[in-house]
């Protein structure tokens, strides 16, 4: 009998004009096995094939890699489908059906996972293949390439022993391409590799199709978890619940001769964002000769040609009627997804495929030109402009680029395949990447093309160079979807792993040497290069107005210095809403006067350092105010505690002593009498402020002397806001309030005029969001540290919990690192609590974050959903914030539209 449960359908068809599925069932099929149902339904080329949903994959590591029990019927089932729209038996050796096995996640994970191509291959249906094809060469090279892949995806081989054979082959035989061997060639080849199989695994490879067929499957969902695809997850915050997808699909042949290709292209230019096709194709070649950067491929229009000075023929000019189906599809596309589309097609012996469609990752720039030019064509709204852009992706835009003017010596060229400029020594392996990295150091990774095993040094380098490859190789694609500068296709670079060095027209660039490159360009230079500052200007400034007329919340700044304030500013920043004080006294020419005030025995003497403080607090403070031009400032007082600012070695102490006139063993003695076991749950914060109240009385008159010098200097009154850190009780907050108070009104007495500032708390201690109610009898407003609110909250030393959360997040314990998005179930219910609270003490209570979390879309997200009023983060993530607190706005509203649509409609 058949329960509810075993009736559950894991499995969907898709081809021959129809399918089971569609675009919208993304999260189930998968990117690809959705699309691929979709282009189905509009009548495109696609072959036939089935999908295993993402559920399976889930079910799979939830059974320890078993699968569910009705799988197999409903694959046999789909199979059966399958040959029957294809015309062709699957394993029959005289009409041979052969196919695809291929990954596809909800989010586009791009060589992160494994393929397997060719599948169904033997000695029968080889000779089936050769026969019916009437092409004995392709029918053997399509072998060989499939027991190479399978060997190195399903039985674990390393793929580059085939190669070595092969190599050694074409050595003996005289040869330099692959192209020049014959059919006989290509059989002895798969003879050998068929042999090293047998040696290393000591039993032959597989010959049953239909146990190729399973062991394909489960290597791609085992391939969900491979180094790799973890890295790229975290890299890009993709749930590891999420799973993959496996795509079966009839194999359709690009290396059927002269007569087919295959290619990669994306409607619209990746990288610039110009309306225009922009991709690449090989003639008699399979979909990863592309995509691997094993050969370097054509061009697909005579105008992109012409512009990059090829000599090889496009798509456009060798088959042109091909060229125009695929124009024609590719506008369909685009004007059905309403989005820029990446496209992959084969031609099998003059007849166009369409194998997979999808949004084409970019960069940066050519999100903003894109959406506004599609916003501009009426295709798409501006809302929908500002929802289109990844605001992650705006790093990109705010980093320095190469200056024309820069005249280091070219050492070679080749293609521009991600935009951006990047300095660093030259490095040839990812590990080592990964390590110089981590010590600080600027690398370029320079590789004869990358493989999907590189992603860890990808992201550690600055950028990177290929010698091999085309603009949608491997390389290509994965630079231009992390942000990274990349030159690909350098053919003049040969490198040498072993020496560690590579030679380009006469120079020698050993590991650790300087270069420079121009990812907009494709060079790459000898040396350091100089560097300008980027333009928010054009297509930028277009979107982001948008952006600013959508979003809600306010974005300021955390900032310390006038330069800054400046920065933030020209980003973009409504007001500062962190000004750490304790970073001012770091300077050099003050540290000796902030440590005579900690080294004091009384209170006078703490009050003479403390006056000697005052004067340079003020200055900066006037600075600042002066550049803000009456937008909010909010004054955190000092926060950590006090010997952090004394020496610890006794080098250090010495020279201490020496500047100050004090003994060496009374600095030895102060500085252990104020160690703590704990400092950040110690004497910091409010505490110090209590304790010492001269401290804050100190900041506060530089704050208000300040505030007074700049309404009198510019005629514009500051927006004075002062923050009490680490805040827990009431009583706190209370007693700092009136100290503060009087404060003022001595420097309003003495000004002539009367100063005016809001009173608030840092909110980082659970009892703060806990007793939000009674703290805001005092606070006019709250701003949230999460950073500490995090740390306190999880019980967690943010410099410390580096050494296990990693393994936290390989387990999939956590989804992401707290301190980079919110934990938004506990430390965000405490956010939540704060807020409800907070206004129920006091109605109009300004709220806002000035954690980290600030700049993180994410968070930003809920910052918006729990109703705050303003988000701050770093200078350089002001755009960020702006664009992510748009999104937030615009995704709220169309989800109360819907739940709104949803009653009416009840």
């Amino acid at each position: 009998m058949t329960t509810q449960k075993d009736a559950k359908k894991w499995v969907y068809a898709f081809g021959d004009g129809a399918a089971e599925g569609d675009a919208g069932m993304k999260n189930l099929l998968g990117g690809k096995g959705a699309n691929l149902a979709e282009m189905s339904s509009l009548g495109l080329p696609v072959p036939p094939g089935f999908t295993l949903t993402t559920e399976v994959c889930t079910a799979y590591y939830k059974k320890q890699k078993a699968y569910p029990k009705p799988l197999q019927a409903q694959v046999e089932a789909a199979l059966a489908d399958l040959e029957a729209k294809a015309g062709k038996s699957f394993g029959d050796a005289n009409n041979p059906l052969l196919v695809s096995v291929r990954s596809g996640g909800r989010a586009s994970m791009p060589g992160m996972m494994d393929t397997v191509l060719n599948l169904g291959l033997n000695a029968d249906t080889v000779a089936g293949l050769a026969a019916r094809s009437g092409d004995k060469r392709f029918a053997y090279d399509s072998y060989r390439r499939f027991i190479q892949m399978y060997s190195s995806v399903v039985l674990g081989l390393d793929h580059d022993v085939f190669e070595e054979i092969l190599d050694d082959y074409k050595d003996d035989q005289g040869y330099e391409l692959d192209t020049e061997l014959n059919a006989d060639d290509w059989q002895e080849i798969a003879k050998r590799f068929l042999a090293q199989v047998d040696e290393e695994l000591g039993k032959p490879f597989p010959t049953d199709p239909k146990d190729q067929l399973w062991g394909a499957i489960g290597a791609v969902f085992d391939s969900w978890m491979n180094n790799r695809a973890i890295t790229y997850r975290q890299l890009h915050d993709i749930p590891q619940s999420w799973g993959t997808a496996v795509n079966v699909q009839a194999m359709v042949f690009g290396n059927m001769g002269d007569t087919s290709a295959t290619g990669v292209a994306f409607t619209r230019n990746p990288s610039t964002g110009e309306k225009a096709i922009y991709g690449e194709f090989l003639i008699n070649a399979q979909g990863e000769d592309v995509v691997a950067g094993i050969r370097t491929p054509q061009v697909l229009t005579k105008a992109s040609r012409e512009a990059m000075g090829e000599t090889s023929l496009s798509l456009e000019e060798i088959m042109p009627d091909i060229f125009g189906q695929l124009a024609r599809t590719f506008q369909k596309l685009e004007d059905h997804y309403r989005d820029m589309q990446d496209i992959e097609f084969t031609v099998e012996e003059s007849r166009l495929w369409m194998l997979q469609t999808r949004a084409g990752k970019r960069t940066a720039a050519a999100s903003f030109r894109i959406a506004v030019e599609m916003a501009g064509e009426g295709m798409i709204s501006r809302d929908e402009a500002v929802l289109r852009v990844d605001p992650a992706a705006l790093d990109q835009l705010l980093h320095p680029a190469l200056d024309d003017t820069s005249n280091c010596p070219l050492i070679a060229s080749g293609l521009p395949a991600s935009p951006g400029a990047a300095i660093g020594q030259v490095v040839f392996d990812a590990d080592e990447a990964v390590s110089l990295a981590n010590a600080g150091t600027d690398v370029i990774l320079v590789r004869i093309e990358t493989s999907p095993d590189d992603i860890h040094g990808m992201h550690a380098a600055n950028g990177i160079v290929t010698a091999r490859g085309g603009m949608t190789s491997h390389a290509a694609v994965v630079a231009r979807g992390m942000g990274r500068p990349c030159v690909s296709g350098a053919g003049s670079i040969k490198i040498n792993y072993k020496d560690g060095s590579f030679t380009a027209n006469g120079m020698s660039i050993r590991k650790g040497d300087v270069i420079t490159i121009d990812g907009a360009k494709g060079n790459v230079f000898k040396g350091a290069g100089t560097m300008t500052q980027p333009q928010m200007s054009g297509d930028f400034a277009v979107l982001m107005g948008w952006a600013d007329k959508a979003r809600r919340m306010q974005v300021r700044t955390n900032a310390d210095t006038p330069d800054d304030v400046k920065t933030a500013l020209r980003f973009g920043a409504q007001g500062i809403g962190l000004c750490r004080t304790e970073h001012m006294f770091f300077d050099e020419e003050r540290i000796a006067a902030v440590r005579e005030m900690i080294l004091a025995s009384n209170a006078t003497q703490r009050i003479a350092a403390l006056d000697k403080i005052l004067p340079m607090q003020r200055d900066d403070f006037v600075e600042i105010f002066m550049l803000m031009e009456g937008k909010p400032v909010t004054i955190r007082l000092l926060d950590p505690p006090l010997h952090e600012f004394l020496p610890h070695a006794r080098e250090d102490v010495e020279a201490v002593a020496k500047a100050t006139g004090l003994g060496v063993d009374a600095l030895m003695a102060r500085a252990s009498e104020l160690a703590e076991s704990n400092p950040m749950l110690g004497h910091r914060g409010c505490r110090l402020g209590i304790t010492y109240p001269e401290i804050y009385e100190m900041q506060a008159r530089a704050i208000f002397e300040a505030a007074a010098i700049a309404q009198k200097q510019s005629g514009v009154a500051p927006k004075v806001e002062v923050m009490i850190p680490l805040a827990a009780t009431g009583e706190e907050l209370a007693y700092l309030k009136e100290r503060i108070k009087d404060v003022a009104s001595q420097v309003s007495e003495a000004a002539g005029q009367k100063v005016k500032y809001a009173y608030g708390a840092m909110i980082e201690l659970p009892r703060a969001a806990l007793r939000a109610n009674e703290l805001a009898q005092y606070a006019e407003f709250f701003s949230f540290g999460t950073n500490d609110l995090t740390q306190t909250t999880f019980g967690l030393s943010r410099d410390d919990a580096s050494s296990f959360l990693n393994t936290y997040l390989a387990k999939g314990m956590m989804d992401q690192d707290p301190f980079v998005s919110l934990d938004q179930d506990g430390v965000g219910e405490l956010v939540r609590m704060g807020v409800t609270r907070g206004r129920a003490g006091r109605a109009n209570v300004k709220l806002g974050i000035c954690g980290e979390h600030g700049g993180d879309p994410a968070s930003i997200a809920f910052c918006e959903k729990t109703g705050l009023d303003y988000v701050s983060c770093s200078p350089y993530r002001v755009p960020i914030a702006r664009l992510a607190a748009a999104q937030a706005t615009l995704k709220r509203a169309a989800k109360k539209k819907q739940k709104k649509k949803k009653i009416t409609n009840k």
